[in-house]
């Protein structure tokens, strides 16, 4: 998807050199932030409340992206007769937020300041988690900003408001976003099977601004009636969790649920959703390459990372 890995005369095949997402160049000053997508890994999932390796993520995607490293003039989709990520668009990848462990807050608080600085930029933040705790910094980045419609993609609801004592796990991300008085309203995409908000979670999360729908249901509407029930004109911020794809494409998660998205699905969900909105800023959490050792999930996760952003600046310099 990407021209970045391309050096002068140097072939730089993927596996060559730093891993970086995409081949992008390292920024790790991030008060100097000079480009139009900055990534930020946040290897954090010590809010996991199952199979914990999230924590591997960011460095499975980010070495996956390399595939997609080749050439110098973008990619050139046939389907949509569109160069994509093409040399214009810059990419800086930050490195990780610093992880303290045990220490979620302290944890979340360097992630939020990644996000901070990406945005002070007029940089678009890309997140690579990590669990899908990190989201809960991630918005909170976000104070401040013009307000935002949250697009998740994910097999979970995430709407717990607190089990335990604990309230910024991965199952507490979506209802810390709708207590923000920045966040508008929330489409929830590919919720499905047995889940782990009860019936008061989803009563809750209706009366918030959630808009709810499953990959069953997500299928009888079709992609064009889904996207129109998104509120016209929101800016969106996107999360996506690996989990929302069938197991039998992503097994690499720790909390793989059967009858999930499959990758156009998705695609072209994200693709419509760039066309009609503007969008402040994404995450993909939940990669847990440890439980894949195919390697499928996250280059999956690149995959759809780097397609998200094509459509993205298309988007943007179509209108421009």
């Amino acid at each position: 998807m990407s021209g970045h890995g391309y050096d002068g005369g140097r072939l730089n095949l993927p596996f060559v050199g730093i891993a970086t997402f995409a081949k992008a160049p390292i920024a790790p000053d991030w008060d100097r932030i000079d480009a139009d997508i900055a990534v930020l890994g946040a290897p954090f999932d010590a809010g996991t409340q199952y199979r914990p390796g999230a924590r591997f993520g960011p460095r499975a995607v980010r070495e996956a992206s390399t595939l997609f490293s080749f050439g110098h003039a973008g990619a050139y989709d046939h389907e949509d007769d569109a160069v994509y990520l093409g040399p214009e668009v810059r990419i800086v990848d930050m490195g990780d937020a610093d992880i303290v462990h045990t220490d979620t807050l302290a944890s979340h608080e360097n992630i939020r300041k990644g996000v901070a600085a990406a945005l002070a930029a007029g940089a678009l933040p890309v997140v690579i988690g990590g669990d899908h705790s990190v989201n809960i910094p991630c918005i909170e980045a976000f104070e401040g900003q013009p307000p935002i419609h949250i697009l998740q993609i994910d097999a979970h609801l995430d709407f717990v408001d607190e089990r335990h004592g604990v309230t910024r796990g991965h199952g507490n991300p979506m209802r810390r976003a709708a207590e923000k008085p920045w966040v508008t309203g929330l489409t929830q995409l590919g919720i499905r099977n047995v889940s782990s908000t009860a019936r008061e979670g989803y009563e809750a999360a209706r009366a918030m601004g959630s808009d709810i729908l499953s990959v069953r249901q997500v299928r009888r509407l079709g992609t064009e009636a889904v996207l129109a029930r998104i509120p016209p004109g929101a800016r969106l911020y996107i999360t996506i969790d690996i989990d929302a794809f069938c197991p039998s494409i992503a097994p690499g998660t720790g909390t793989p649920s059967h009858g999930g998205f499959l990758y156009y699905e998705v695609l072209e969900l994200l693709q419509g959703a760039a066309q009609a909105h503007d969008i402040a800023g994404i995450d993909l959490v939940e990669v847990a390459p440890d439980y894949d050792p195919t390697g499928s999930t996250a280059i999956l996760a690149a995959q759809v990372l780097l397609n998200l952003l094509g459509f993205v600046f298309h988007a943007r310099r179509a209108g421009s």
